[in-house]
């Protein structure tokens, strides 16, 4: 930690302020692999830059160490909630407690995006917040221990917990910002060197620079040669807790008292995801633009269980032809798609079905064997159950949802989904009727209806998702789910199925498997933990659509066209959660990149966010000018070149060096001093004057106080030159006399 503490003194304070706010900066590289492309890294240099400015201008007019963290974390949250979490309608100049609470709001949100969506993921708003409020952290980190505190060495730990993340997770960040945060590293190091002489000073600087160019130069081209090296392949991690324990199957028949079965870690399906167009310019295709894989659907429900009609009308189809429950769409030419196409290619694993799973958009399905669709429930059957390595293949339509279409679907509904409205008769049949009406109040359309439901079982502080279910406590599995508030997918499912029924939209329950996790091939893993079931409700001219009542810990967010964060009516903002009566927004309600339908996110919050930006932008560079010009009249009052302990200590040692004094840099000031005295002493055969040694060691003091010292104490100007002058009179004195190499001007 030597010498840092001169990063707090003249031009070096501000240069390295400005050094780590750069090297905050290019670090956020690392989370280049993690997170989508966008203007999330301006927005940081915008947060940081701003920030920067005002520790700046607080460190030039104060001597604590703390201070100017502190005005600087102030100035950066007041700007980060005038920037994202001004409420609709208000006013981004006074940060209140409606403000504060959108943001904690936010940050929930991102808390939950962040825990459940995949890689890349998409910066929306809220992960937008808390990307821009993390950078602001680490850099004020980063600074109060560099310049505040002197311990420049020790800002590397803030570097490299912007990597963590991407290291952990095994997603490679940007080469070239890893080499830029290093190289401002070690030119941090070297601002805290201890001053030395001109000449000295500019040969260190060279070799710094050119020094750190080299290993920087010599990392980016060693890097990849070291990557490749064959030896890393033949480095396995061991497979822990994937051990077969017998084939996965899912049961027909959901008794709600019952989990979907203890499901192993097997892989069940891996599939891959490629783009088919029309359009060939956008995005790499995820597995959140094809949604679950389904592999069939229920109908009946009793009140306690399901139950699956044994009877069914199963077709040949042709294999270019769609399949899909909405009518006109089966057999029809995937060339008379309405939406962007997806080509999966699908590998089975550990599952035995005899219902394949497949998209719940329509699809063509190309499989060898003896498979034919029911095309009531939307199913692919065979007459065997899938094997090891079945490989089958669909081109996916990704129809363009959006909440809009949603809203204007209307007509008669066909004769083959009136069975769909069916509500049990159970004893609690009319207070769930009289619950939906509630949770519904005010919702116009059949979608807004829906959006509500979802919303309201999405609500975290209403319901939580627990695999651990309490005893029936009456005939309705639906009524005592509500009453206990704890349940997992079945549960959630189920229950917004039944309440859509009740308010006359036809609704089925859905079962198979979530989108999986990417692997480090691209492709995608599903295991037999991924096993689900969610409600699909019909709409008139669109089909039946998949709904995600599940909260986010289980399911990640809503698809595109039911979230609420984008949802909201024409009238409402589009970057504040639509409210029902009672039915909170829920937490997670943002949506997981790679899903379709709706504006996309820069669309939904331009309106929201970029007059803040812009706003939060002035007032950061407000305060900082109002900072800076405080400390610049402070500086204009001071008497041109003031003298400090640094700047005394190193005229002294100019002039005795024409008498032949001399010390080396390793010396501290305290070494330097004892140097002197011994070489003035050997030359004239007496020591210093008691005088002259009382200002030498006090010199020598101060100067060690300025560099060292976390709050060193001042000294006026004369009082140095005083120091420096009773030295360098003895000095001269002896040298007058013929004891010395010379004269040695005595004037400071």
């Amino acid at each position: 930690m030597t010498g840092g503490g001169t990063l707090r003194r003249g031009w070096r304070s501000p240069v390295a302020t400005a050094v780590v706010a750069l090297a905050t900066w290019t670090a956020l590289g690392a989370l280049s692999g993690l997170l989508a492309a966008g203007s999330w890294g301006w927005h940081a240099l915008v947060a940081v830059g701003g920030t920067a400015l005002v520790v700046g201008g607080v460190r030039s007019v104060t001597r604590s160490a703390w201070l100017p963290s502190l005005a600087g974390l102030v100035a950066g949250g007041y700007g980060l909630l005038a920037w994202y979490a001004t409420p609709p309608g208000g006013n981004p100049l006074l940060v209140g407690p409606g403000t504060v609470e959108r943001g904690g709001q936010l940050v929930a949100q991102a808390a939950e995006l962040i825990e459940t969506s995949v890689v890349p993921l998409a910066v929306w708003p809220p992960v937008e917040l808390v990307v821009v409020g993390a950078a602001v952290l680490v850099f004020l980190a980063a600074d109060l221990l560099a310049v505040g505190c002197g311990m420049p060495a020790l800002t590397g730990i803030a570097f490299v917990a912007v990597w963590t993340p991407a290291v952990v997770l095994g997603f490679g960040g940007s080469t070239w910002a890893l080499a830029a945060t290093g190289f401002l590293y070690l030119l941090l190091l070297a601002l805290a060197q201890p001053p030395v002489s001109r000449d000295r000073g500019a040969r260190r600087a060279g070799v710094v620079v050119v020094g750190a160019a080299g290993l920087v130069a010599l990392t980016l081209a060693a890097g990849p040669v070291v990557a490749a090296v064959p030896a890393w392949s033949w480095l396995d991690l061991p497979d822990v807790g994937t051990g077969a324990v017998g084939p996965v199957r899912l049961a027909d028949d959901l008794d709600l008292r019952d989990s979907l079965r203890e499901q192993s870690s097997q892989t069940v399906l891996r599939y891959t995801v490629e783009d088919a167009g029309p359009a060939d310019d956008g995005p790499a295709p995820t597995a959140g633009l094809i949604g679950p894989l389904r592999s069939f659907t229920l109908r009946d429900f009793d009140g306690r269980s399901w139950e699956r009609d044994a009877t069914a009308e199963l077709d040949d189809w042709d294999a270019d032809g769609l399949l899909a429950s909405e009518p006109g769409l089966v057999g029809a030419a995937p060339d008379a798609a309405r939406g962007s196409l997806a080509q999966v290619d699908v590998r089975v694993g550990a599952l035995r079905e005899q219902r394949l799973p497949v998209s719940t958009f329509p699809r063509t399905v190309a499989i060898d064997g003896p498979w034919s669709y029911d095309a009531a429930r939307d199913e692919v059957v065979g007459r065997d159950r899938t094997e090891p390595d079945t490989r089958y293949a669909m081109l996916v339509e990704v129809p363009d949802l959006t909440p809009e279409r949603l809203r204007a679907a209307a007509g008669d509904l066909p004769e083959e989904v009136q069975a769909y409205l069916e509500v049990p008769e159970t004893e609690h049949e009319e207070d769930l009727r009289a619950l939906a009406a509630e949770v519904t109040a005010g919702a116009t359309t059949a979608y807004d209806q829906a959006l509500a439901l979802q919303t309201y079982f999405r609500d975290g502080t209403q319901f939580r998702y627990d695999t651990t279910v309490d005893a029936a406590s009456s005939d309705d599995a639906v009524w005592d789910f509500i009453e206990s508030r704890r349940g997992y997918c079945v549960q959630y499912a189920t229950s917004m199925t039944v309440l859509a029924r009740t308010l006359g939209i036809p609704a089925r329950l859905g079962v198979g498997f979530l989108p999986g996790e990417i692997d480090a091939d691209r492709a995608y893993r599903v295991t037999g933990a991924d096993a689900h079931a969610w409600p699909e409700l019909y709409f008139p001219g669109t089909g039946w659509v998949r709904f995600e009542p599940t909260p986010a810990v289980q399911t990640g967010p809503p698809p595109a066209w039911s979230n609420p964060f984008r949802a909201a009516a024409p009238t409402a903002t589009p970057s504040q959660p639509a409210t029902q009566p009672s039915a909170a927004p829920s937490a997670a309600s943002s949506t997981a990149p790679g899903t379709t339908g709706g504006a996309q996110p820069d669309d939904a919050a331009a309106g929201s966010s970029r007059g803040p930006l812009v706003l939060a932008a002035v007032l950061l560079a407000v305060a900082a000018a109002a900072v800076t010009g405080t400390a610049l009249l402070r500086r204009l009052r001071r008497p041109a070149g003031r003298l400090t302990p640094e700047l005394a200590w190193r005229r002294l040692r100019d002039r005795l060096r024409r008498a032949g004094v001399v010390w080396s840099d390793a010396h501290t000031p305290r070494q330097a001093a004892a140097a002197v005295r011994e070489q003035v002493a050997a030359r004239r055969g007496r020591p210093l004057t008691a005088d002259a040694d009382r200002a030498l060691a006090a010199l020598a003091a101060a100067v060690e106080q300025e560099r060292y010292a976390p709050d060193p104490a001042g000294h006026e100007p004369a009082e140095l030159q005083g120091w420096v002058a009773a030295v360098l009179t003895d000095v001269s004195a002896s040298s007058r006399r013929g004891e010395g190499r010379g004269p040695v001007p005595a004037e400071a």
